[in-house]
């Protein structure tokens, strides 16, 4: 059996040649170039990922140094507050009646109890008067930096034209289960009540 062949002609080897140049360019190409690019917007994306990722936590940093002087000052100042354990009342409405004793009058109605978890909420609203501003505001301050945890809520204010203040407010008294003793005012836990089943209607179930 006789094999044909024959040689190359010089433009046959040199169209041969770069065949295999353009073949291997685009192999490079494919396989090579393509990665690396791949490669690089990775690492920029994980770069600013990470730059992002940093910032967030300098800013946190920052807000956490910024409380914590601000904690150390009041510290130093002496007007810090506590949450007591339940039942606290009978000190909290001394507490009360010591800070109004210098108004002319005032009124004091307390709402039910709440609790969420160990958090004990016992709201109130408060009406006094004052022979001027500046008292009705130093009883505000003595309410919000006294010995017992306390955040006032809405506040309206009145002024007459002899200058008597006429105040009235909400504010709530926080108190703490942990050390505390339940008793028959202890209401339920909000808490556990929100965590019952959802009906499966809200979940666009046919139950029939």
């Amino acid at each position: 059996m006789k094999i044909m062949s024959r040689n190359f002609t010089r433009s046959e080897k040199i169209l041969l040649v770069v065949l295999a140049l353009v073949l291997f360019g685009l192999v490079y190409y494919r396989f090579v170039y393509l990665n690396i690019q791949d490669s690089i917007s990775n690492s920029k994306a994980e770069a600013q990922s990470l730059q992002s990722e940093m910032e967030i936590s300098q800013t946190k940093l920052a807000k956490m140094k910024k409380m914590k002087e601000e904690l150390n000052g009041i510290k130093k100042t002496g007007d810090t507050s506590r949450m007591e354990s339940y039942n606290n009342s009978k000190e909290e409405t001394a507490f009360l009646s010591d800070i109004l004793s210098d108004t002319k009058d005032y009124n004091i109605a307390f709402a039910d109890v709440t609790r969420n978890g160990d958090q004990i909420r016992r709201s109130f609203t408060l009406q006094y008067r004052t022979r001027n501003y500046a008292e009705a505001e130093a009883i505000m301050k003595k309410l919000c930096q006294g010995r017992y945890r306390c955040l006032i809520g809405d506040v309206n204010c009145s002024i007459a034209e002899d200058k008597v203040a006429t105040i009235s407010m909400t504010a709530t008294f926080f108190e703490t289960m942990v050390g505390g003793t339940p008793d028959s005012g202890l209401p339920k836990d909000e808490a556990e009540t929100n965590e019952t089943t959802t009906p499966a209607e809200d979940f666009g179930i046919d139950v029939k």
